[in-house]
């Protein structure tokens, strides 16, 4: 099983009550350092990585109270000899045991979240060169021009940080999330309506890669529901996130590219379709990265906060599930008018 280190600085006062919380985490080992400084002290815990997450928590209230400590956890790449685990044992956090093996702790996910909240420079440049790239893809028909847009699309990053902001009930990071979201989309629908006027759209209206994102069906839920769940499952478990994003980015870059392009051209038919897919595929990642975060036992540390969570989580949950109904509905029978038409 991975394991981390705890290590806790300037906390010299406490140091039976830290020794008591490794021993009853069942740490491998833990151990003093003592410095020149008195503030430099510091205290480490080689624990398993299942068990990070319900320790720091304990810690972080232990020390509330007090100024200039910092908890730092360190991912460990072996010990050994290897600690021989007891799978009997009680955990001691509901949430630690919820959460899988090997995962990051609460405050390395919204350190990385927070990160793909951002729309900085570098997000508007993916952005822009993804959907470039996305229109060549369709207007060319060419499958492995659109793969590589959904490579570059930086969408991942702010639907994740959505999620987790409302799972987290943190307003802040929901209000950046959707910031960002609507930046990323918001341009791609630019460039997309730009090519849409000055490129006819008789050269790629036969083509497989546009047909696709306008002859929509219940597959493009199953296919975004199957995204937001995957994307979230790569984040806690500490996996590379590169192919979710792709899948994430499939769910999202080329529906948003053909609607600008449609909307640019006046095909409204094509528009009206494909903004749909576009807007049901939104609703599904979040949707099922809401549940699984949720499932998985992603929370607050204080107990007030987690009162603000869940009503925070059940209010989202209850308004995706009611607008992918809606949708759902637009979506089979408005394929029944296309394969008529």
């Amino acid at each position: 099983m991975p394991s981390h280190i705890v290590r806790i600085i300037g906390a010299k006062a406490k140091l039976d009550e830290l020794a008591q919380y490794a021993q009853e985490h069942q740490a491998i080992r833990y151990w003093k350092n003592s410095h020149r400084k008195e503030d430099d002290f510091e205290f480490n815990i080689l624990v398993t990585s299942d068990k990070v997450q319900g320790l720091t928590d304990k810690i972080q209230a232990l020390l509330s109270g007090q100024e200039g400590w910092h908890i730092i956890t360190l991912p460990v790449d072996s010990v050994m000899p290897s600690p021989q685990v007891d799978g009997s044992a009680p955990v001691e956090d509901e949430q630690a045991k919820k959460l899988v093996s090997g995962t990051i702790t609460r405050e390395a996910l919204y350190d990385r979240v927070e990160a793909g909240a951002k729309a900085n420079i570098d997000f508007l440049i993916l952005t822009f060169l993804s959907t470039i790239v996305a229109v060549i893809g369709i207007i060319t028909d060419s499958v492995a021009v659109v793969i590589a847009a959904m490579v570059i699309a930086p969408l991942l990053g702010p639907n994740l940080a959505l999620s987790f902001g409302v799972t987290l009930g943190d307003r802040n990071l929901i209000l950046r999330a959707v910031k960002t979201n609507c930046i990323g989309l918001g341009f791609t629908l630019v460039l997309a309506v730009l090519f849409g006027l000055f490129v006819p759209n008789s050269t790629y209206v036969d083509n497989i890669e546009y047909i696709t994102r306008i002859d929509i069906g219940l597959s493009a839920v199953v296919l975004a529901l199957a995204s937001g769940a995957a994307a979230v499952l790569s984040l806690t478990s500490g996996i590379s996130s590169a192919m979710v994003g792709v899948m994430v980015a499939v769910a999202m870059m080329p529906p948003a590219v053909v609607f600008g392009m449609s909307l640019g051209a006046g095909a409204w038919n094509a528009a009206y379709f494909s903004g749909l897919l576009l807007t049901v595929n939104i609703i599904c990642v979040n949707l099922s990265a809401n549940v699984v975060m949720a499932f998985k036992g992603i929370r607050p540390r204080k107990w007030y906060q987690r009162k603000k969570s869940k009503q925070s989580v059940r209010l989202s949950i209850i308004i995706w599930i009611a607008l992918l109904i809606v949708l759902s509905l637009l979506i089979f029978f408005g394929s029944h008018e296309f394969a008529a038409n």
